[in-house]
């Protein structure tokens, strides 16, 4: 245990950490089994003590989100267009596109903020918006709102749990993944809540359809 934490002490304390954070944060937007959330939180533990600091933490996670949601958003919108075409009208899929396009634009802003913090649920979103055609500028500001909102939260999780737990960074990790689990525990209690409410219709159709056949990079 000892020299894991050595090793951990050592890669978050390294000036090349900033980095590093920037270019994971950033593939987890469209390769979502990267953790960035727990390298973020473990940053914000660490920042407690002074190293890494945290005003930098915050940006470069949230810079990294928001330039991997806009790779994502581009695959889908790549992806759209071919997606589009091989859809029949009057069938299901055909249905729950329409469905899609008329939701994206409606709310799409507050969903993708939401999916942010959902695992996988973010590049499924992103995705999506690409392929029903979202406006990249509308896309683009309420990225920016949710990569910001993310870094923020991630870091200042795990800078709780590194005020109360100095002397053992361990045990602040565990805090702040703890009070991260909780949080995706409770945004996936009111998902599922209200699709339980939900009528069974295109709004069913599409979690099942379009954003798991765009392509490889949307699961999660």
């Amino acid at each position: 245990m000892d020299g894991i934490m050595g090793a951990v002490d050592t890669a978050v304390t390294s000036p090349w950490f900033y980095l590093v954070l920037f270019a994971v944060a950033a593939i987890d937007g469209f390769f979502p089994v990267v953790p960035s959330e727990s390298m973020v939180i473990t940053a914000g533990v660490y920042a407690a003590s002074g190293t890494p600091e945290l005003v930098p933490v915050v940006v470069l996670a949230a810079l990294g989100a928001f330039t991997g949601d806009h790779v994502s958003y581009l695959v889908g919108r790549r992806a759209g267009g071919r997606l589009v075409r091989g859809l029949r009208p009057g069938t299901r899929r055909h249905a729950a596109f329409g469905w899609a396009r008329r939701t994206m634009a409606e709310r799409g802003g507050l969903i993708l903020v939401v999916a942010r913090y959902v695992p996988g649920g973010r590049t499924a979103v992103t995705v999506t918006m690409g392929a029903v055609g979202h406006r990249l500028r509308s896309f683009s500001l309420f990225a920016a709102l949710a990569a910001v909102s993310w870094g923020l939260y991630g870091a200042l999780l795990g800078y709780v749990g590194g005020v109360a737990f100095e002397d053992d960074p361990l045990k602040g990790v565990a805090v702040g993944l703890g009070l991260a689990l909780s949080v995706t525990a409770a945004v996936e209690g009111v998902r599922f809540a209200r699709r339980r409410r939900a009528p069974a219709g295109a709004g069913a159709v599409l979690e099942r359809e379009p954003v798991g056949r765009v392509g490889p990079l949307s699961g999660g």
